[in-house]
């Protein structure tokens, strides 16, 4: 199942595309969980991509904590 939204970290606004399923694989989830494919953009710019891997790892701080948010509502 797709997901897409936007999170706000202190002034930054992120732009999400997640693929999520019902359970969690130890192949391609992240940490083992459930999103197999998970792309940040800020100001049109991805700074965060997993496709099945890590593509591009988080940019910054505000990238972290957006990559967090996601883990915890999606993963």
């Amino acid at each position: 199942m797709w997901t897409e939204g936007s999170v706000k970290v202190k002034n930054s606004i992120f732009h999400y595309w997640v693929k999520h399923y019902e359970e969690p694989s130890d192949d391609y989830g992240i940490n083992g969980g459930r999103i197999s494919k998970l792309m940040l953009k800020r100001n049109g710019e991805t700074v965060y991509n997993y496709d099945r891997g890590t593509d591009i790892t988080p940019v910054d701080e505000d990238t972290e904590i957006a990559l967090a948010i996601m883990l915890k509502s999606y993963n």
